[in-house]
């Protein structure tokens, strides 16, 4: 497995999958949940509406996977972070739960390219560096996997990419 860090926007990035850090309404927001709704159209949000009718709201550190719509990807996993309240309400185990479900997802659908924004790191205040090292650790549990090719880390904000950029080092 490759990992990789890009400094950009997670809506340009063609791989198998993006992950969409969604809210647990699935109903888009602000945010990457927001640009991915809006850039891949309505497409998403039919089928995110078809899985609250189905199986309700997304619980936090859990995924679903929908069509991407105009997207490059194929497809999208939409994964609902923690929010930060102090990190005793076990916040650091759902954000490594998103990532590890996220790939045990893609993996099911046979996609092996996947994209993660930093998640929880906006509007849910996870702090950037613990969210980083989490999610770096998180994905490495997947080192050796026969099937995961490459996972890449898309950061939108240079205080991101640059946190990434060192402990990825």
């Amino acid at each position: 497995m490759k990992i990789s860090l890009i400094k950009g926007d997670i809506t340009e990035i063609e791989v198998d999958a993006i992950v969409n850090a969604a809210n647990s309404s699935l109903m888009g927001g602000g945010g990457v949940d927001g640009a991915i709704h809006r850039k891949g159209g309505p497409q998403i949000l039919d089928d995110c509406m078809e899985i609250r009718q189905t199986c309700g709201e997304c619980p936090p550190g859990q995924a679903v996977i929908t069509r991407a719509g105009d997207l490059p990807a194929q497809k999208v996993i939409h994964t609902v972070g923690p929010i930060w309240q102090g990190g005793q309400l076990n916040e650091a185990e759902t954000l490594a739960n998103c990532y590890q479900n996220a790939i045990r997802l893609a993996l099911e659908h046979g996609l092996y390219r996947i994209a993660f924004p930093n998640i929880s790191t906006g509007v849910y205040r996870f702090p950037k560096k613990k969210a980083a090292v989490i999610a770096i650790e998180a994905v490495n549990e997947f080192e050796g996997h026969p099937d995961l090719e490459e996972v890449i880390f898309v950061c939108f904000d240079e205080e991101n990419y640059g946190l990434y950029k060192e402990l990825l080092l």
